[in-house]
């Protein structure tokens, strides 16, 4: 190591630098990050509300990075694997979901995206036919895998107004 490298790198740890900062060649710090719109990350849920059409828990599933985390609405499990989302899927989309972004506000950043607001939810008795709305907020976070932009958290609770508060002491 020379004696500029000795210099530069004590600097940089002088000041708090993280490591990677000083330890990566300039040529393996630079990043590609895909194109992406506010559009882009909007039309991801037109891509979901197709996918709860189909009522196929694998076409639902495969919106999901190979990581996911999903906190469901009508489910106290949270959900950390493929299989564990659609083990959800399987059962959810028996209630024929039909979503609608009521709020929403979007940021972007290299290789993720985030989409955050309130949604209502129409579920559908297959029974009887009888719809209800849940009105939730949620959070769609989303990561570019494989090419593509995929769920990677999912967390959605129904309105506080929906469900009855204890009282507070």
């Amino acid at each position: 190591m020379n004696i500029l490298s000795l210099v530069t790198a004590a600097a940089l740890i002088s000041t708090g630098a993280p490591m990677s900062a000083w330890a990566m060649p300039t040529s393996q710090t630079t990043q590609t990050c895909p194109a992406a719109t506010t559009a882009d990350i909007e039309a991801q849920f037109g891509r979901f509300s197709e996918a709860w059409a189909t009522r196929d828990p694998d076409v639902v599933t495969d919106l999901f990075t190979d990581e996911p985390v999903l906190l469901p609405t009508v489910s106290n499990t949270p959900r950390t694997t493929p299989a564990g989302v659609r083990d959800y899927f399987v059962s959810f989309l028996r209630n024929h979901p039909v979503g609608r972004i009521d709020t929403s506000t979007i940021e972007i950043d290299c290789h993720t995206a985030s989409r955050v607001g309130t949604w209502t939810v129409t579920l559908t008795d297959a029974a009887t036919g009888q719809t209800r709305d849940v009105h939730a907020r949620y959070s769609f976070i989303y990561r570019f895998e494989d090419d593509a932009w995929k769920i990677d958290h999912l967390h959605s609770s129904m309105m506080p107004e929906a469900a009855p508060v204890p009282a507070l002491h």
